[in-house]
């Protein structure tokens, strides 16, 4: 039952009211969704200026060199973080090779190909496979697939790729399974179930008068695919495909099981490498010296670093996309 002064109120001092009362919980509404974001921005700084201060250590010690410097010795204290950032981009430059071209296979298949029962059970699957930890696939990859990978792959390279020019000295090593090679095949394994589940669900947003459209006037299904779904879907598929770098390249447990943690610089993606992840999980209950710990911690700036950096280059990407549509953002 409305109070005596509610009933007193004229229909414009109650539209008043409202109004007032909308305009109040609007502008809670806009500074508690700016506390987010400043929240993000803060902690992003942070992690940052704390890594860097972690590592200032190192970086004041060896400079520039410890950027491209191969060598990594904790007896001698003397540390360079080429060989990891190195291993860290082959690997996950391998992953990439791997993984794009089957997650666009994949979302192709799901979204214009497969029958309409099959899509649900396959949908799921490859989304299952984005709910597997991580340290799964890296017992997987050092109990089945680095036997395999020793026994039979990597025999074969090296006895048929190896003898070739430009791309031989990439396949020449022992066969014994552990190498970049292996952990990009691991790393693109598990960044496939990231790629393809945005490229479905985005290759699903096209508009259906779009495809029938290109389908009526004799299109094939590949023409389809090219000229209108890739075009309309082009800047959420590089996002989805950035989306999957920066996964592989701040992956950790797999890449440790399977790359051999080596720290030396070969151009063999057969030999044993290491990377960023890897070396600080490893080495940090290791570090028995200011300076030794400081390497480490400035190895993860660089990877933050490295990661910003690929995050920034999509970025750029998709704004040039952006303003070849005509759409400025």
């Amino acid at each position: 039952m409305a109070s005596p002064q509610a009933l007193e109120l004229s229909p414009v001092d109650l539209q008043g009211r409202r109004e007032r009362r909308d305009r109040l919980l609007d502008t809670v509404f806009r500074y508690a969704v700016t506390v987010c974001a400043v929240f993000v921005l803060i902690s992003l700084l942070g992690a940052a200026f704390s890594m860097l201060w972690g590592g200032r250590l190192a970086f004041s010690t060896f400079g520039w060199r410890f950027l491209w410097s191969p060598e990594w010795d904790a007896v001698q204290k003397n540390f360079g973080a080429l060989v990891p950032i190195y291993g860290t981009l082959v690997t996950a430059l391998i992953a990439m090779i791997i993984a794009v071209p089957v997650s666009f296979g994949i979302a192709f298949f799901l979204t214009e190909i497969a029958p309409p029962w099959m899509r649900a059970p396959v949908a799921a699957a490859v989304e299952l496979l984005a709910g597997i930890p991580s340290i799964i696939y890296g017992m997987w990859g050092l109990f089945v697939f680095v036997p395999f990978m020793g026994e039979h792959v990597a025999p074969w390279l090296d006895e048929h790729v190896g003898p070739l020019p430009l791309i031989g000295p990439l396949f020449q090593g022992p066969p014994i399974g552990l190498g970049m090679l292996t952990a990009g095949i691991v790393l693109g394994i598990m960044v496939i179930p990231f790629i393809s589940s945005v490229m479905r669900e985005v290759f699903n947003t096209v508009p259906v008068h779009l495809k029938e459209s290109a389908y009526a006037v004799g299109n094939t299904t590949w023409e389809v695919v090219w000229d209108i779904v890739l075009p309309y879907t082009r800047s959420a598929v590089i996002g989805g495909v950035f989306l999957g770098l920066g996964r592989a390249l701040g992956e950790t447990m797999a890449v440790t099981f399977v790359l051999g943690n080596a720290h030396q610089l070969s151009l063999s993606l057969l030999e044993p490498g290491n990377s960023i992840a890897a070396t600080i999980a490893n080495e940090f209950t290791e570090a028995d010296s200011a300076i030794y710990l400081s390497s480490l911690i400035a190895l993860g700036f660089l990877l933050f670093i490295v990661t910003f950096i690929v995050l920034a280059i999509a970025r750029f990407m998709l704004s040039r996309l952006a303003l070849r549509a005509g759409k400025i953002t």
